[in-house]
């Protein structure tokens, strides 16, 4: 059967390929495979070279087109000869000091392939073929460090592995098929019901899948008996694109150690702080981050973990305000949390890394419409308070604004607001879920909604 990558020490080199279409033009292509490359970055490879091409849509036969596809082949070649003709001489040390040729070790595509597509590719272009699913399964696999978070990155595994089983025991396929003296297939003492060795590959990941189903469910009603044996507090989710800053905003909040690294999915593993400020005490939930294109299997696998948001009082959603294409980050979040049913939850938005915020200022001569580029961070922000000024939430009976906040968890910058708008909405929230607790403030306390 079809085995994942397992990411090593050595770095392998990958080669990453993307379309053009109508539907995403070639700016957004850029984004998409800057990304994939990102993504390839964190499970250990180096990106040596792109290709894209501009088709009405992905080829059902081999993604891209023949000329393409023959283009990238010649160009695994060339690295090829290159390394071997390298080797042949010694292993000189080049003169720029540029690094030495390596062969091509992996083509990713930045959409999901069928098993056709696999199939046909690595049969034209003979090395490892990845998608963008199998290279984010790639990564959560190295990540995982529990028992919860290893058996659903399996059971996202096999699901994505089981339709694209390949026929790699054809030797053994002569077990079965045939009966009787009129030419069947089967040899003597064979003939009769069989199964080659790929349908017992796909029973037994079947069998494998309903195991592992059995196993988060178990671990299921584990976690939900830990979340009521949490008391009457209120429970705060971080929510948000992968590598916004979330651990580390955790680690400031609730003075944890979260593993943080400048990497995609460092956080595969729900993590949950009690945090106290003042005298309100409160739950703060570090969740896995969302991703475009994220895989229906991962989102069905971590369920679970996703349990955290679905039952969470209040969501904070983190953005990275330094990173160009950050409003659609944000529609990608939207989206997941409405297909998770949370877009009617409390949320508040954060905008982090405002320290590493560049702008360029247009030049005065320049009539055209200002870009995302030529906007000053003081202007962005007066544009989002705006986009939500008209936004409000009932507490209490009256209405209030919701604006959004600009902080920097890694400079530390603007944290003292931060707590302080957190600690009223949690507080307006604790009033309204236990009405009768006074156990963590005094009950005369005058509460006034946020102005």
């Amino acid at each position: 059967m079809k085995e994942f990558v397992i990411s090593e020490a050595k770095a392998e080199t990958a080669v990453l390929v993307g379309l053009i279409t109508q539907q995403q033009d070639e700016a957004k292509t850029k984004e998409y495979l800057d990304e994939l490359e990102f993504l390839a970055d964190t499970a250990g490879a180096v990106t040596v070279k792109r290709f894209t091409q501009k088709v009405q849509g992905p080829s059902q036969v081999t993604y891209v087109g023949k000329g393409k596809l023959e283009e990238i082949k010649q160009y695994i070649k060339q690295q090829e000869d290159a390394y071997y003709d390298w080797m042949d001489a010694g292993q000189p040390e080049t003169e720029d000091g540029s690094t030495a040729p390596q062969p091509v070790g992996m083509v990713i595509f930045d959409d999901e392939l069928s098993a056709k597509q696999i199939r046909n590719i690595e049969n034209e272009l003979k090395v490892k073929i990845l998608d963008r699913t199998s290279l984010i399964l790639d990564i959560f696999a190295m990540r995982a460090q529990t028992a919860e978070a290893k058996t659903q990155v399996e059971l996202a595994q096999y699901r994505y592995m089981l339709p694209r089983l390949q026929r790699l025991w054809t030797h053994l396929e002569r077990q079965g098929g045939g009966s009787g003296s009129g030419g069947g297939k089967g040899s003597v003492g064979l003939r009769g019901p069989g199964e080659t060795q790929l349908e017992m590959d796909q029973r037994i990941i079947r069998q494998r899948i309903s195991l592992l189903k059995e196993r988060l469910v178990e671990i299921d009603k584990q976690k939900t008996t830990q979340r009521k044996n949490r008391g009457r507090l209120i429970r705060v989710a971080l929510v948000g694109y992968t590598n916004v800053g979330k651990s580390t905003m955790m680690n400031l909040l609730a003075k944890s150690d979260v593993f943080a690294e400048n990497k995609l999915f460092a956080t595969l593993d729900t993590t949950v702080r009690k945090m106290v400020i003042d005298n309100l005490p409160f739950l703060l939930a570090d969740t896995v981050g969302f991703i475009r294109k994220l895989p229906t299997d991962l989102v069905d696998s971590f369920k679970s973990t996703l349990d955290e948001v679905r039952e969470a009082d209040l969501l904070v959603h983190v953005v990275d305000i330094s990173h160009p294409d950050f409003e659609e980050q944000i529609n990608v979040v939207e989206k997941t949390l409405a297909d998770l049913g949370c877009a009617e939850k409390p949320s508040m938005l954060v905008f982090n890394k405002i320290d590493a915020y560049t702008w360029t200022p247009q030049d005065e001569d320049d009539l055209t419409e200002p870009t995302r580029e030529n906007i000053s961070l003081e202007e962005l922000k007066k544009t989002w308070m705006a986009k939500t000024r008209g936004e409000s939430s009932e507490v209490s009976g009256e209405r209030y604004v919701v604006e959004p906040l600009f902080i920097s968890a890694k400079n530390k910058e603007n944290i003292d607001e931060l707590r302080e708008v957190l600690y009223k909405k949690v507080r307006e929230l604790h009033v309204q879920k236990y009405p009768y607790n006074d156990f963590f403030y005094n009950i005369e306390d005058n509460f006034e909604p946020i102005q």
